[in-house]
């Protein structure tokens, strides 16, 4: 694709690093400092979000607990180093490394993601009773080793499920839980080593080929520039734009947070209720469109291509402006039914579908010569080229690791009683959203992610589902706990920190070969100690006390798409494939004129992100990025845009370094509930 509008280059290959072997970044210091935080994290992030509720330190790529080493790292503690000795401060490459792997120890243990599987596993079983006769559905329909709620003889383990939701005081029946928890371990762990071995074999199409911008490596690229050599601290802390906007945002969040611990405390208003501007028909169509201001996002934007930005929020009010198309061509209003796991309406949920169908299709057949090259080094038809020095694995065991994993997870739905050609469908949809929303994230700077979709929904009101349909009962339970534990809420998953890791370390000459087992190290010992405080902070305090999404709004998902699916979907129609198709034509139309129009203002990815709840979210920020960026450009030129960048990064750095504080303000006074990002 062409990328009609460059940001400025993140990074640049260091020629002249002294080969010592600070510079190969991976080094004993930052392995047991890794392994450290990740333990740490695995600790406190589950009682951050899960527990009270607050602002998310992982759940997001970029992780407000990886900025937080960062700090400690840059401000505290390599200028105590240097008191020491100069040569005891952590080089550039260590503290990059360091922050790498936080991608992985912050956003494994963070809100989404994989987590929800463990209350997933129990809640529908809580919430079964004698009138809605679920537990005559679910009972049969799984296998002993899936859930800790079905016991050796395959009965309701009630005591256990009871016990979690409610509390006991911290009485874990670990014999229970065990074989479950090892057999949806092997599966995720599998899923991450898919994820892995995927990233490796894309990272040189889409970092060097491609040139994707990367937006959000630029604050930690320029926070560690000049690290470990510099006495007065690196140039970004000696920037005055940066700490106009650092100021910026701290002015507006401190007086924010005071407010909350002390009413008289005057606040800054950082959103605008547009509820009353659609409560009339036909604007109620809209369904809302909440414009808040999110310092940390307006600041990512601001490094966006103009027509990735422009996009963004472009197509966010395209889908809009077609449900009132829809209500003026006699559509009832509010009362079309959505898609199951939908966000919207059929006709517009179908698009969204077809676009990241299409999307995924054409990042590939870009990439075709690349993989097609993957695919040759794997069955040792050509030789290695010297680029593959420098890549976390061997093509050939990219390669290999790929489809050994995709393999594996195939036969564990099979094994968990999915038909084969239903597991092949989630896995691939899950391959396929993956891509997208990976793309979203390196491409588009968005700081968390969601399809809005479900590919059982979705296929059910294509085919049908039901008794004597291609989606049938036998399936449709043990599919239905796959897909919610690993498709329904992607916020926090790990493809987009593996191929950020990996462009980081080509670029700064980290050795990847020694940084991948330090990164499946961590993700391991997160992974390990997230499991154990999800399953404790249950039994401690009790499942209907946690945070509401994880405890009882996730874990009913599993219910509520049997319940639609096993009796036979409902709205099918050939329709639905006709908009599935639109929104195929429509993403392939785009990337076309972007590549025979140098004026075209569109991007894809726009239109990927536009039914989601992140959008929802982060529209308005985005919009008042790209308006910065556009007023500068367009008054200032290309230098006032460059010399504002700090600026923007500084507003950034100040609104994450709000959260940390009070996150500690409230961990000290144990007030639940205070989020400063989406939650």
């Amino acid at each position: 694709m062409i990328e009609h509008d460059v940001a400025p280059p993140v990074v640049g290959r260091q020629e002249n690093q002294k080969e010592d072997r600070r510079s190969y970044g991976v080094t004993f210091r930052v392995v047991a400092l890794s392994l450290a935080l990740a333990v740490l994290m695995g600790y406190v992030i589950p009682i951050v979000d899960r527990k009270f509720s607050n602002t998310f330190i992982g759940a997001q790529h970029l992780p407000p607990g990886a900025i937080a080493v960062l700090l400690a790292l840059l401000l505290i503690i390599n200028p105590v180093m240097r008191l020491i000795g100069r040569r005891f401060a952590f080089s550039r490459n260590e503290i990059l490394t360091v922050y790498i792997t936080c991608l992985f120890s912050c956003l494994v243990p963070g809100h989404g993601g994989e987590n929800i599987f463990i209350s997933g596993l129990i809640g529908p079983f809580y919430f079964a009773n004698a009138e809605n006769k679920w537990l005559e559905i679910l009972l049969p329909g799984l296998k002993s080793w899936f859930s800790p709620a079905i016991n050796a003889n395959g009965q309701y383990n009630t005591q256990l499920v009871q016990d979690w939701y409610n509390g006991n005081g911290g009485i874990i029946p670990w014999a229970a839980w065990m074989v479950p928890l090892a057999a949806w371990s092997a599966m995720i762990l599998a899923s991450y080593a898919m994820l892995g071995c995927l990233s490796v074999m894309l990272r040189a199409q889409w970092s060097e080929r491609e040139a994707l911008s990367f937006p959000l490596l630029r604050l930690p690229l320029e926070m560690t520039e000049d690290a470990g050599h510099s006495k007065t601290g690196t140039p970004f802390f000696r920037n005055r734009m940066m700490w106009v906007g650092f100021g910026i945002a701290v002015f507006i969040q401190l007086f924010n947070g005071l407010s909350i611990y002390f009413p008289e405390v005057p606040s800054v208003p950082l959103s605008i209720n547009s509820d009353p501007l659609f409560g009339e028909v036909p604007w109620n169509q809209f369904q809302g469109a909440p414009m808040v201001f999110w310092p940390l996002v307006v600041g990512i934007a601001y490094l966006l291509t103009s027509e990735v930005s422009f996009s963004l929020w472009f197509f966010y009010w395209f889908i809009k402006l077609q449900l009132i198309l829809a209500y003026y061509l006699g559509f009832a209003p509010l009362t079309l039914p959505k898609a199951i796991g939908g966000a919207g309406r059929s006709f517009v949920n179908y698009q969204m579908v077809g676009a990241y169908i299409a999307y995924a299709l054409i990042v590939v057949w870009l990439a075709r010569e690349h993989l097609g090259h993957v695919a040759q080094r794997a069955f040792r038809r050509v030789p290695a080229k010297e680029s593959e020095t420098s890549e976390a694995l061997s093509y050939p065991a990219a390669f290999w690791g790929f489809v050994l994993s995709f393999l594996f997870l195939i036969a564990w739905s099979v094994a968990a009683g999915i038909r084969l050609d239903i597991a092949l469908m989630l896995w691939l949809a899950y391959l396929i959203t993956a891509i997208a929303l990976t793309r979203l994230v390196v491409e588009g700077g968005l700081l968390f992610v969601q399809q809005g979709w479900t590919p059982m929904g979705a296929a059910a009101q294509i085919f049908n589902s039901g008794p004597g349909a291609w989606l049938a009962p036998p399936s449709i339970v043990p599919a239905s706990f796959l897909q919610s534990s690993m498709l329904v809420d992607m916020r926090s998953f790990l493809m987009p920190s593996f191929v950020q890791s990996f462009k980081l370390a080509y670029d700064q000459g980290i050795k990847p070969r020694r940084l991948l087992p330090l990164i499946a190290l961590v993700t391991i010992v997160s992974f390990g100690m997230s499991l154990w405080m999800n399953v404790r902070l249950g039994y401690e305090v009790g499942g209907l006390q946690l945070n509401r999404w994880f405890a009882q709004g996730s874990a009913q998902q599993p219910v509520s798409a049997i319940r639609d699916l096993i009796n036979g979907a409902r709205d099918v129609n050939a329709f639905n494939a006709f908009w599935l198709g639109t929104g195929m034509l429509i993403t392939y139309g785009i990337t076309m004129a972007r590549s025979s129009f140098l004026w075209f203002p569109l991007h894809p990815l726009g239109y990927l992100a536009c039914l989601t709840y992140p959008m929802s979210q982060l529209w308005f920020s985005i919009f008042l990025g790209w308006l910065c960026k556009r007023l500068i450009t367009r008054f200032g030129g290309a230098e006032s845009y460059r010399q504002a960048v700090p600026a923007f990064l500084g507003l950034a750095l100040g609104d994450v370094t709000m959260m940390l504080f009070w996150l500690a303000i409230d961990g000290w006074q144990g007030r639940i509930g205070h989020q400063m990002m989406p939650g």
